[in-house]
């Protein structure tokens, strides 16, 4: 394992646990040379600063001495870059997972890194484009005549109008989409339009499908896709491309790309910004969080409520607008 060992400055007691722990971790736990590398240069940063607290063995490393190099991580007081709360985290995971070998193997009583938490990071909010963005967007994936146009039109109408992962509307067959409250003596029109979506851990959910959505997937099956699936074997698979076979997820992509770019869209837009429009949309429409949680097929209502917090735009919007002392 050369290139794996710790820095020899640190002292001898520091050094073999360390020499150990990566190379149990390339020999035992098959990591890459890459990965061993950047857990050396974590430890070796880590193992310095052990030093110069006086520490020569992995016994006498103490709770206090771990919590006080996560300071020095974010702030950088050993002369090294300090580092954002993520890489703090990443640096923090190694030191804790050599403190646990040193446990298991003997080497100590207790594990000093335990209770050491890294620093809470700053959750991002999703991006979302405004409901204008949204209609532009649609508008410029069924531009001009034919069969490409009608199916990528529906295709992003599908993904907005349903809130799916692009893996779970690119993997829809036909019969996948039905109607709800329709019997043999009621019309398809006064019916309304759904899908069956299989999402994570093959949990299917059943979803509402707009009146936008489903007059662009009508235009498609009956004028796209017949067109499409003369050139294939006969697949169930609802979206189709030219060789009339399932539409991958990366040529979905190309099918969003192209349409922002003709819409004018400049900032970047990808699929999940269409999952997350529909989120932050329905919920800025009065729409229950939990209803939401189920129509995005979230496990738990925690990861839906991202979608609630309001941006600094939206607050300053709302201040201006009500406080009697906001404007001059």
């Amino acid at each position: 394992m050369s290139g794996t060992a710790p820095d020899p400055e640190t002292a001898p007691g520091l050094q073999a646990p360390m020499r150990d722990y990566l190379a149990h971790l390339g020999v035992e736990r098959g990591l890459s040379g890459n990965t061993v590398a950047a857990y050396r240069r974590d430890l070796t940063r880590y193992a310095r600063h052990l030093a110069a607290l006086g520490r020569t063995g992995v016994d006498g490393v103490a709770e206090a001495d771990v919590a006080a190099y996560v300071s020095v991580l974010r702030q950088g007081s050993d002369g090294g870059t300090p580092l954002s709360p993520s890489s703090t985290a990443r640096a923090l995971a190694a030191v804790r997972g050599w403190h646990r070998f040193a446990q298991a193997e003997g080497l100590t009583d207790a594990d000093p890194s335990a209770d050491v938490h890294a620093p809470q990071q700053l959750r991002r909010l999703p991006h979302a484009l405004s409901v204008d963005d949204v209609a532009r967007l649609l508008d410029a994936a069924g531009t001009g005549e034919g069969s490409l146009p009608r199916r990528d039109r529906a295709l992003l109408e599908l993904l907005y109008s349903t809130g799916g992962r692009i893996s779970e509307v690119v993997g829809l067959d036909v019969d996948a989409v039905g109607w709800l409250g329709r019997d043999d003596d009621t019309d398809e029109t006064s019916a309304h339009a759904v899908v069956r979506l299989l999402g994570k851990g093959s949990k299917e959910r059943v979803v509402p499908v707009g009146s936008y959505a489903r007059a662009a997937l009508d235009a498609y099956l009956v004028r796209g896709r017949p067109s499409l699936a003369a050139g294939g074997r006969g697949t169930p698979a609802l979206f189709l491309n030219t060789r009339g076979a399932r539409l991958s997820r990366q040529s979905a992509w190309a099918v969003l790309r192209q349409a922002a770019e003709r819409a004018g869209i400049a900032e970047p837009v990808s699929p999940h910004t269409l999952r997350h429009s529909f989120a932050t949309h329905l919920l800025a429409g009065g729409a229950d969080v939990r209803v939401v949680q189920e129509l995005l097929g979230h496990a738990s209502v925690t990861t839906t409520q991202i979608y609630t917090m309001v941006t600094p735009e939206a607050l300053r919007e709302v201040y201006a607008a009500t406080h009697p002392r906001a404007l001059g």
